[in-house]
């Protein structure tokens, strides 16, 4: 947060500078069934706009069709893939998958002994919102954490004032600290609603041992932890599994991982020493 603020002065000009222009509803949709198309999907995921989405967007299941829903306000130009890559070649993908294995149940869960499925599929999404950046800052996931982080100890008034340090628009503000503070019945106490911190958590455990984890296996074997990853793939069933178009070649993702990692200040040294085990 503090590099893109000293690069580009605030978050506002890295929005205009890296996110590009606001894209209008036909440029959305040329996109959108774009990159559908690249996935293999096209069809299967209704999508809606929103002008009222809390989040970026949100992929969820509703009258038993999958559905994502974009937020207008965060589709820009050049980040309108990455939330594609996010929301459908990380999600819905992996739920896709999910389907076909053993474990997509949640007695299959218990019967296989899996770990949660977070902070490894956040943490995995908001790597691959970022991928092929030139300057591939993990500023959402971190914000969030923080805002979390700083709420659990301040009331709304001052945590709106706290991370005016990063942003200066009030609106975006807002949205940040309603997220931090939803479903607390009294936001003029220290208090947060703490699920924000997945992506970030995801993030760095991903960027720790991504020299060690097989990341086309993470994604054929569905909803699954990467701690998971060797156990379940002497079990997996492989057949019609898809593997996103920018995770098949393994080689060239891990040099994005590495270039993600290096953009944001972390070292593998930092990475240890933040997760030791």
């Amino acid at each position: 947060m503090k590099s893109v603020v000293k690069m580009y002065g605030s978050y506002e000009n890295f929005e205009v500078a890296t996110g590009g222009a606001m894209l209008s509803k036909s440029k959305i949709w040329t996109c959108i069934r774009s990159y559908m198309r690249k996935e293999g999907c096209s069809g299967e995921v209704v999508v809606r706009l929103s002008e009222d989405l809390l989040s970026q967007a949100v992929m969820m299941v509703e009258n038993c069709r999958p559905t994502l829903t974009i937020n207008l306000a965060g589709a820009r130009q050049y980040w309108l893939e990455g939330m594609l890559r996010h929301e459908i070649g990380t999600h819905y993908i992996r739920g896709v998958n999910n389907s076909h294995q053993p474990w997509h149940s949640a007695a299959g869960r218990k019967q296989y002994g899996l770990k949660p499925a977070n902070p490894t599929e956040e943490g995995l999404a908001s790597l691959n919102s970022v991928l092929y950046r030139k300057y591939p800052f993990l500023w959402r996931a971190a914000l969030l954490y923080y805002t979390v982080f700083q709420a659990s100890r301040m009331p709304f008034c001052q945590l709106f004032e706290d991370i005016a340090k990063f942003v200066e628009d009030p609106n975006i503000r807002w949205e940040y600290c309603v997220r931090a503070k939803r479903g607390q019945a009294d936001t003029s106490q220290p208090g947060c609603f703490s699920k924000d911190q997945v992506y970030l958590d995801g993030v760095l455990l991903l960027l720790r041992y991504r020299k060690s984890i097989d990341f086309k296996m993470l994604a054929a074997l569905g909803k699954v932890s990467f701690e998971d990853v060797e156990q379940l793939k002497k079990c997996a069933i492989l057949q019609n599994t898809r593997i996103p178009h920018f995770m098949r070649d393994q080689a060239r993702y891990l040099e994005q991982l590495h270039h993600i990692t290096a953009v944001n200040g972390l070292t593998d040294e930092e990475l240890l020493r933040l997760i030791p085990k």
